[in-house]
């Protein structure tokens, strides 16, 4: 059984991946109130992936005890956003965002670090699964949720709700243990399961090329369904993170391939994606939930104090890359998504991961 603290966590990350998908709803009105233009605004939510990107592997160089690491990200995560609903001035918001960005970095790289020292072995990927849930549970009920409480009571609020929950998780007594420090740069020395982190990049951009367009898939048949696409989405992917955990899934990229030509070919009718929108959800998140466990299993036993930055920084530059591409060809997301699934595949380290 997993003890509490991996239930806080996963709530403390339930308010951070709110924070990071929230604003798609905001924008216009945020963009109102400090002056500037949609598209200028948008650069809240791209500075705030590079933040994430960045921010885990900056972090971890840090000497500081996990208990005390968790709090303070907690804190400055929370601080970022009171901040940010105390104002109206662009830069400062901007300011904001990178901060919280980095703090979120920091916390979820120490918060999965920590999970091998919580869990006994064979609950590690279940522990994992738990944590990436808070993700998933965001999208689905956070972000809607925060983009209503904006709606009525303004941007601000939903900023507000945020440092709540954050500040709140804050004062649970996170009892995590501590692993012997080497030096940051020892530990990247000894790192050997690069290519599985590669493999970890390749699967979430997959998840996010598609992910990001299917919106515009959706609108095809007519605004009303957008949402309902990607709340089916949301829902596959947090069966899919829940199922992760029970069992390593050996061809996962092999079966990504299929699933996402399959939803390029279902596409072309509203059941067939909105069907397709939760098969891929869970397929995805359950692989790179999956993915996610097996790097901080594979890398905690010579770098346990980089383990956890590695998973978070492969997640988020899959996270950037996958539509960065897409973006390139949108009507073609689907296939570049089997296609990153396709070069996972073909590098996937032997074995069962």
């Amino acid at each position: 059984m997993l003890p509490v603290v991996v239930f806080v966590l996963a709530a403390a990350v339930f308010a951070q991946g709110t924070s990071e998908f929230m604003l798609s709803g905001l924008l216009p009105s945020i963009a109102a109130d400090c002056g500037v233009s949609v598209g200028t605004a948008g650069l809240l939510t791209s500075l705030f992936a590079v933040g994430m990107v960045l921010g885990a592997p900056a972090m971890t160089a840090i000497p500081i005890s996990r208990r005390p690491a968790l709090i303070g990200f907690l804190l400055l995560f929370s601080a970022s956003h009171v901040v940010g609903a105390l104002t109206v001035d662009f830069g400062v918001l901007l300011g904001t965002r990178a901060v919280a960005a980095v703090a979120n970095a920091g916390f979820l790289a120490v918060a999965l670090a920590s999970l091998p020292s919580l869990a006994p072995p064979a609950l590690v990927g279940r522990a994992t699964s738990v944590i990436l849930a808070g993700v998933t549970v965001a999208c689905i009920v956070g972000v809607p949720a925060g983009t209503v409480l904006g709606q009525y009571l303004g941007w601000h609020a939903t900023f507000w709700a945020v440092a709540a929950i954050t500040a709140a998780c804050a004062l649970f007594p996170l009892r995590v243990k501590d692993s012997p420090r080497d030096s940051v740069v020892d530990e990247w020395r000894s790192v050997r399961c690069f290519r599985l982190i590669l493999v970890g990049v390749l699967v979430n951009a997959a998840t996010f090329a598609g992910f990001t367009y299917l919106g515009v898939f959706a609108a095809g048949f007519g605004g009303v369904w957008v949402p309902v696409a990607l709340a089916l989405f949301g829902l596959g992917s947090f069966a899919g993170v829940t199922a992760a955990g029970r069992g390593l899934v050996r061809f996962g990229p092999a079966v990504l391939v299929v699933v996402w030509l399959a939803a390029l070919l279902a596409s072309a009718s509203l059941p067939g994606l909105l069907i397709a929108a939760f098969a891929c959800g869970a397929c995805s998140f359950g692989v790179g939930a999956t993915l996610i466990g097996a790097i901080v299993r594979t890398a905690s036993a010579a770098a346990p104090n980089i383990a956890g930055a590695l998973a978070t920084t492969a997640f988020n530059v899959g996270a950037v890359a996958g539509p960065a591409l897409a973006g390139l060809a949108v009507s073609q997301a689907f296939l570049v998504s089997a296609g990153f699934a396709l070069v996972a595949a073909v590098v996937r380290p032997r074995g069962t991961w």
